[in-house]
């Protein structure tokens, strides 16, 4: 199994980016609390709360910043606050589409940033469908690719993987639904996990060769990933 996907590398280097901007721990804390919220503060049985303490582990957050999270969403905090996930759907520059999630506990004044975002770059949100169609929702596990081979992907294929693609680091493709399992299945088989996460992937990418537009995308795609409660940005962009 093999494939092409910018999601991982980009993704990666805007958490780098994030934690340097001091944005990344008010973006994992919503994740936080949002999953504390959900499915309860235990970390052993709730999946997605595991996931999100995972990122903020990854960014060196503080373990008080963290537990305070997990107690705000679980209702066991002071702040009184009611968060709720969001999916903007976005036809960007260049009719490029965009994915934005956020979590919020204002969706009018998240709404009214982004709006003020895409005014300035000639962008418009999109209504349900316009833009997701030309995605699939998937598990994106990396796997730390130091001495994989081929026996290494015939235990990923028997874990229950839809797609590999093998680089330094291999990204494990699940159905959104398996994620779970399948990263369990392969702690069971010892693999080096050093991310599982739900993601949108483009069916088709649009490949930007002229780095004039390549810098325009850049810039609105790092525009809507600097507001405090995007999440994350998906796009069929590749430049």
């Amino acid at each position: 199994m093999s494939g092409h996907s910018k999601w991982a590398t980009t993704h990666r280097q805007k958490s780098a980016q994030d934690a340097k901007r001091g944005v990344a721990f008010t973006k994992i804390a919503n994740l936080i609390i949002m999953a504390a919220r959900e499915g309860g503060g235990d970390i052993n049985s709730n999946f997605k709360l595991r996931l999100a303490v995972d990122k903020a582990r990854d960014v060196n957050m503080p373990k008080d910043n963290i537990q305070r999270a997990i107690d705000r969403g679980a209702g066991t905090g002071k702040d009184g606050a009611i968060f709720e996930e969001v999916t903007y759907e976005i036809i960007g520059p260049n009719s490029i589409g965009f994915i934005a999630e956020a979590v919020t506990d204002n969706k009018n004044r998240t709404v009214a940033d982004l709006k003020s975002i895409l005014n300035k770059n000639g962008a418009q949100l999109g209504s349900s469908n316009s833009v997701s169609w030309n995605f699939d929702r998937r598990g994106v596990i990396i796997l730390d690719g130091t001495g994989l081979n081929d026996e290494s992907e015939l235990d990923i294929i028997d874990a229950g993987a839809l797609d590999i693609i093998k680089d330094d680091e291999w990204q494990v493709l699940t159905s959104a639904e398996l994620l779970m399992s399948v990263t369990e299945n392969l702690k069971k088989k010892n693999f080096n996990i050093k991310e599982s996460s739900l993601a949108y992937l483009p069916k088709e990418e649009i490949t930007i060769t002229d780095s004039e537009t390549q810098e325009k995308i850049e810039k609105f795609y790092n525009s809507i990933d600097n507001l405090d409660d995007i999440t994350n940005i998906y796009t069929n962009a590749n430049w």
